[in-house]
């Protein structure tokens, strides 16, 4: 976290007072904390210091919404934080997963102008089952890209 001089950027979005942004945000906090030799301190049973623990306080409490800082202004260890957010906005997965789930049973080629979009979107899909602890696997993944190369190969045959 560094030494100060960039108190005033975020590293990543804020979580939101909707959570709407949770499961990414939780990801992009651990791995920043992991990175900065922080992540003990949102770990139970963690041997963390007062000062490694202020120092996680001060990058949590920077990235979330102001709304939150208010809720939880008398918590002042980052453990405690961590796992009032979680119980908070954990269900987002469960709002997530169906909705994923939903967006890759009917993801057509047909549906996007070009296989980019095509292609975008159906990553961007998969990235959300994972970071619902789903995964879609090999098979089906290349199952939607074997449709793809059949219409590429359709339309150079149509030209």
């Amino acid at each position: 976290m560094g030494d100060g001089k960039n108190l005033a950027k975020l590293e990543f979005a804020a979580l939101n007072i909707s959570g709407d942004n949770y499961l990414s945000w939780v990801l992009d906090a651990k791995i920043y904390l992991r990175a900065n030799g922080f992540g003990k301190t949102i770990e139970d049973g963690s041997d963390a210091s007062p000062e490694e623990n202020a120092k996680t306080m001060i990058f949590l409490r920077r990235h979330i919404h102001e709304e939150l800082k208010s809720e939880y202004v008398v918590v002042d260890e980052p453990l405690v934080l961590w796992k009032a957010l979680c119980e908070r906005y954990n269900h987002q997965k469960t709002v997530t997963l169906p909705r994923a789930r939903y967006e890759w049973t009917h993801l057509r080629c047909q549906d996007f102008k070009t296989v980019s979009e095509y292609n975008s979107d159906m990553h961007k899909i998969t990235s959300l089952m994972k970071l619902c602890v789903e995964n879609i696997s090999e098979e089906d993944m290349l199952e939607k890209t074997e449709y793809i190369s059949c219409l590429k190969c359709a339309s150079a045959a149509a030209i």
